[in-house]
């Protein structure tokens, strides 16, 4: 009796979560390698202050034992305790500037070379040869560059902390200063890291303008598609500048800068869409840097920039953009370098 084999179904989605894992594959060095090393080397800093000011102290006889601050915490309050963590978080965040900036650049050249560099190699024939759709391709990188990139950036940034909290916490205890738990709270660190991972949808929602310009760029240019990507909004944001043409429309030059150039270069940058908000929870706050990063992260103000036109006119656009980038990789498979 004879048996036939009947191959495995591939559907939509099983292809393009295959897409996504080959854009990882191909790009694993960038998404994953970079910040991580970031964070080591954030680390061995860390350790080299930690020694400088070991040896600093012993040299000017200076002496952190018995400062008890497990003594004084007995004495602090629920209100005193969030404040003490909202200076936490502040320190533990600003660590992340390092591998913010990182995963700004990984992205950005990502998307510079994400389609032309299939069309500069000829590869492009090998996967147009495949049964992929033109718009999975593209959809697919956007989802790496907006979803899949973030996430290692955010692992890198929670094992820093870890690191830091560790070394930290070893360093006060050898001096006889407990600091456990003011430091290691483990529902505040669960909020601060959970905060952390609903940040990127909105995040990626915000880059948006961003990818989607960068993306077209890659798709459209036959040749140096940098200078079609970065150099050309510069340009034009010089020449707007240069002629008061925003003058015209009763806008200034800056308006330009920032919506138009800023949001089609800048709007990779982890928590770009932070900057009116914050403006406006440090205004709140007194002038209070941690009690506004605080109100920034509460979810309120998540959803309050969810809410915002701003970013649903970028996303609009980026949305254009990605289908251009789209169409170009349909219509264009040639290149000269």
């Amino acid at each position: 009796m004879s048996t036939t084999s009947t191959p495995a179904t591939i559907t939509p989605t099983s292809r393009f979560v295959w897409l996504v894992k080959r854009e990882f594959w191909e790009y694993r060095g960038s998404f994953m390698w970079a910040p991580a090393i970031t964070a080591m080397v954030m680390l061995a800093l860390f350790v080299m202050a930690l020694v400088s000011a070991e040896i600093f102290g012993q040299q000017h006889g200076l002496n952190m034992s018995g400062i008890r601050i497990d003594e004084l915490s007995r004495h602090l309050d629920a209100a005193d305790y969030d404040k003490a963590h909202a200076g936490i978080d502040f320190g533990l965040l600003a660590m992340g500037f390092p591998i913010g900036i990182t995963l700004f650049f990984v992205t950005l050249f990502y998307c510079i070379g994400a389609l032309y560099n299939d069309r500069a190699d000829r590869s492009v024939l090998f996967w147009k040869s495949m049964p992929l759709s033109d718009t999975e391709t593209v959809l697919a990188k956007v989802v790496t560059v907006a979803f899949v990139a973030p996430v290692f950036a955010i692992a890198a940034l929670i094992a820093l902390h870890l690191g830091f909290l560790v070394l930290m916490s070893v360093y006060m205890l050898l001096h006889g200063i407990n600091v456990l738990s003011l430091l290691w709270s483990p529902t505040h660190l669960a909020a601060l890291w959970v905060k952390l991972l609903v940040l990127i949808p909105v995040n990626a929602l915000w880059a948006l303008p961003s990818i989607g310009w960068l993306m077209m760029c890659s798709s459209y240019a036959r040749s140096k598609p940098f200078l079609w990507g970065v150099m050309l909004p510069i340009v034009s944001g010089v020449l707007v500048s240069w002629v008061n043409l925003m003058q015209s429309m009763s806008l200034a030059s800056g308006w330009y800068w920032r919506n138009i150039v800023g949001r089609a270069l800048l709007s990779m940058v982890p928590g770009g869409w932070m900057d009116t908000v914050a403006l406006r929870e440090l205004e709140h706050s007194g002038g209070n840097p941690p009690e506004a990063i605080a109100n920034l992260l509460s979810f309120d103000a998540i959803g309050s920039a969810l809410a915002a036109p701003d970013l649903w006119i970028g996303v609009a656009a980026g949305a254009a953009m990605i289908a251009a980038a789209v169409y170009f990789r349909r219509s264009r498979i040639e290149s000269f370098a």
